[in-house]
């Protein structure tokens, strides 16, 4: 039996046009509408926009580009709404279902629907990734420019905080830095004068406090480098002969194997502050256990690369604090400052390097990476 296509085409749309009311009726009661956030009249005019569409591609020729307009202007409707694209697929598919279902009852074969009801899937297909890929792009857009609005006004806050800490830790170091000279000349008269070496280390924990606080108002405009070849496993000696009264104190078992041979070619005051911080760090990690409190330094060479890592045996650090633990501010102390970490990475990335963390068992890590032989 010969199918006459157009005289199906032809019935099908005489067809939907007669009863285009009863569908929008039919359509608009049982979709998705938020009263506080939709305009019912606006989507009730775009379903008739979509099933005119539809009827005239029927039973005239399709034309692709109206179904993007439409598409496109639906979408930027939807994200100005702030609505779920979820839903408005939802309404989409339904005026779908709808509309198949009334032409079922056109009285048409199964034979004459099969390719009217092929070109319906096609245009609502159509429309329906048009319409979703072009809100995905808005609200794409949208969050850029609001996470550019966001890193910037945290630079300016930042910027601010930098020039006001700044001029304070100046005021502040003046003295600090005579009364730690004045210690020095106290222990040169009196060599057996009891606390002096206490004072002294607190001092210098102190001057390094504020080192840190210089290098945050400063951010990546620091003093001037003075770089060199570092032997890692003396720098890393120094660090430990600083904090040994604490590593005393908090009865830590501090191993340290870092192969003799390894230099890094970088600024030795700044990588110093780094290994400095990160220790630090550690020994406050593993006194809040009570288990036998463990560091361990090491260093491995792979993939044209220098590593070294600073493991502790404190508690874990969730997967959600690693993601954001070298941002400005972020702490897990209650007295902590947030910034440590923040210098850490600026300092890193300053002399070509990069700092990541992985926490997991009870097992903290913390790498720092070089690419070998930079200069």
């Amino acid at each position: 039996m010969e199918i006459n296509v157009d005289i199906g085409n032809e019935k099908i749309g005489r067809y939907l046009k007669e009863n285009q009311d009863r569908f929008l009726d039919f359509w608009e009661e049982q979709i998705i509408v938020h009263y506080e956030k939709d305009n019912k009249e606006l989507i009730r005019r775009n379903g008739f926009l979509m099933y005119q569409i539809i009827t005239n591609s029927i039973s005239e020729e399709f034309s692709e580009y109206e179904v993007k307009l439409l598409a496109h202007k639906v979408a930027q409707e939807r994200a100005d709404a702030n609505v779920n694209i979820g839903e408005f697929v939802y309404n989409v598919n339904l005026g779908r279902s709808i509309i198949i279902k009334y032409i079922n009852l056109s009285g048409l074969s199964a034979e004459e629907l099969q390719p009217i009801i092929e070109i319906i899937n096609n245009q609502f297909d159509i429309f329906c990734y048009y319409a979703v890929t072009k809100y995905t792009e808005i609200i794409n857009e949208r969050l850029r420019e609001r996470n550019l609005f966001i890193s910037q006004t945290h630079k300016d806050r930042l910027s601010i905080l930098g020039q006001m800490s700044s001029s304070f830790v100046h005021e502040f170091r003046n003295p600090l830095t005579s009364v730690m000279g004045f210690i020095k000349l106290l222990n040169h008269d009196y060599p057996n004068l009891p606390y002096l070496d206490v004072i002294s280390k607190e001092l210098e924990q102190l001057k390094f406090r504020i080192t840190q606080f210089l290098h945050t108002s400063k951010m990546n405009i620091l003093a001037e480098s003075t770089n060199e070849d570092i032997t890692i496993h003396l720098l890393i000696d120094e660090v430990l002969d600083f904090l040994y009264p604490s590593i005393v104190d908090g009865n830590i078992q501090v191993t340290s194997s870092i192969d003799d041979d390894i230099k890094i070619y970088g600024d030795r005051i700044e990588l110093k502050q780094v290994f400095l911080n990160l220790l630090m760090n550690a020994i406050d990690a593993v006194c809040e256990e009570e288990n036998p409190r463990k560091i361990t330094i090491y260093s491995k060479i792979e993939n044209h690369q220098t590593h070294i890592c600073i493991s502790n045996n404190g508690p874990t650090i969730y997967p959600e604090t690693v993601k954001i633990i070298f941002e400005p501010f972020f702490t897990t102390k209650k007295l902590g400052t947030g910034i440590g970490l923040f210098v850490c990475k600026n300092i890193v990335e300053k002399n070509n390097g990069e700092i990541s963390c992985v926490s997991k068992d009870h097992l903290t890590t913390f790498k720092i990476s070089f690419p070998n032989n930079t200069k």
